[in-house]
């Protein structure tokens, strides 16, 4: 092993929208807040995803591969109906794709991710 997982980081034009986006969907806490870069998790001294604001920032037009996906999480939920009518109540969009166990959606900032259950 060469180090330890610290965070995923995000670009997007709002860090402080997006951070509050997924904090409701995650149940975290922010744990640093710079101005243009919001980390939040679970405590300060555990893994966190950090928004950094970007200048210039173009979304994901995925499924459309002008502009790939760049990254994407995996987020688990119970009822797959119930984590959808919550996160489009949040400001997520549905996009196409899908299966039994996973949907994908765009968050607020047009990055995908996937609410799944095994």
């Amino acid at each position: 092993m060469i180090g330890t997982w610290h965070g995923l980081i995000i670009d997007c034009p709002d860090p402080h929208a997006l951070s509050a986006f997924y904090r409701q969907v995650l149940g975290m806490v922010e744990v640093q807040n710079d101005g243009d870069w919001v980390v939040i998790g679970t405590a300060p001294d555990q893994p966190g995803i950090a928004f950094q604001q970007a200048e210039v920032y173009t979304p994901s037009t995925w499924p459309d591969p002008s502009i790939p996906q760049q990254m994407h999480l995996d987020i688990k939920v119970g009822s797959l109906d119930e984590g959808e009518q919550q996160v489009l109540e949040l400001g997520a969009r549905r996009l196409e794709g899908g299966g039994e166990t996973f949907r994908v959606y765009a968050d607020p900032a047009g990055h995908p991710f996937c609410l799944v259950t095994m």
